[in-house]
């Protein structure tokens, strides 16, 4: 969701009332609810023109919406167990809906990430692997951030190695999670893990702990390795990204964060990015690089981890395409 999108989502659910805010909240994920809500606590001085034109999108987007596709799980399950038969259907239906009881686990997705690596740090590898599957790539990130070496690079190198998640052992998962603060047994196991969800968590990570974690998994298997470094995808490949794609980004980032991440990125980088904006714009782009004093290379990470997100966010929406691979505490 767009910076623009989440203010417009608080702007509407501060104009319907509490019980029917409430309502609509249920329905969204953690990460939504803590943006939108973050947004909500900072609203002030909204003109009455915002309000209307928040409102008037809203209806306008909700009218192009149907029924269509509303309560399609359970007309899935049915139509291809029919079609195929139990056997046949499970693995199927399993890959298209990832379904299995995940109740214990999704509960940890509210939780922030230094209380979730406290709860999970003394669990066996192999079970802390199979959760953080099951998070989203940059919770699983910060969660890993925490753990001391040994235990992250042997999590990781499980998770890069794990190819799918028994029922029987997604059960066992939800008991020792419910134990800690219920499976079906006609589905095959659940695709979680693999060499692109170890990218996926890695392109979360600062560099230092990335050439840990990819300099551990070598030693183990130099072809694994490999395999992972060409799923990532790094700040710098945002060079591979087409001038239309860079345009899209562009119109989201905002331009501090903009500074201190092309702090970080080579001269080629930094002029694809001039090359698509306007004349003035890039002078000025330029004008504040040269100005901007020193800044942390952590500073520069975490800033240009938050411009992947957003690139990550238009691939996922079919907007760019991306290509693939993957800085240390200092300054630049």
């Amino acid at each position: 969701m767009s910076e623009d999108g989440i203010l417009k989502s608080a702007i509407l659910l501060m104009s319907i009332g509490e019980e029917e805010a409430a309502e609509v909240l249920k329905f969204l994920g953690p990460k939504e609810v803590q943006k939108i809500g973050t947004a909500m606590a900072a609203l002030e001085n909204i003109s009455r023109e915002q309000i209307q034109r928040s409102l008037q999108d809203f209806r306008a987007e909700a009218e192009e919406r149907t029924t269509l596709g509303m309560g399609a799980d359970s007309y899935i399950r049915t139509m291809l167990t029919k079609a195929l038969g139990d056997d046949k259907a499970g693995n199927l239906i399993e890959r298209i809906l990832h379904g299995g009881d995940t109740s214990g686990i999704e509960s940890l997705k509210w939780m922030d990430s230094a209380s979730v690596a406290e709860l999970i740090k003394n669990e066996h590898p192999q079970i802390i692997a199979s959760i953080l599957v099951h998070l989203d790539f940059d919770q699983s990130s910060e969660i890993l951030g925490k753990f001391g070496e040994r235990l992250r690079n042997d999590v990781m190198l499980r998770i890069a190695t794990l190819d799918g998640i028994q029922p029987h052992a997604l059960r066992e998962l939800n008991d020792v999670l419910t134990k800690l603060l219920s499976g079906g047994d006609h589905i095959k196991k659940s695709a979680m893990g693999g060499v692109k969800t170890a990218a996926e968590i890695l392109n979360f990570m600062g560099g230092a702990i990335e050439s840990s974690v990819i300099g551990n998994i070598k030693a183990f298997d130099e072809e694994l390795a490999q395999k992972i470094q060409d799923e990532m995808f790094v700040f710098e490949d945002i060079n591979k990204v087409d001038d239309r794609g860079i345009q899209l980004l562009l119109r989201e980032v905002q331009s501090e964060s903009l500074i201190v991440a092309l702090k970080g990125a080579t001269p080629e980088l930094r002029e694809k990015i001039f090359k698509n904006m306007s004349q003035r714009a890039a002078e000025m782009l330029r004008d504040d690089l040269e100005a901007k004093g020193p800044v942390r290379v952590s500073e520069v990470e975490a800033e240009q981890k938050e411009i992947l997100k957003i690139v990550r966010r238009l691939a996922d929406e079919g907007q760019i395409v991306l290509g693939g691979k993957g800085a240390d505490e200092g300054f630049l």
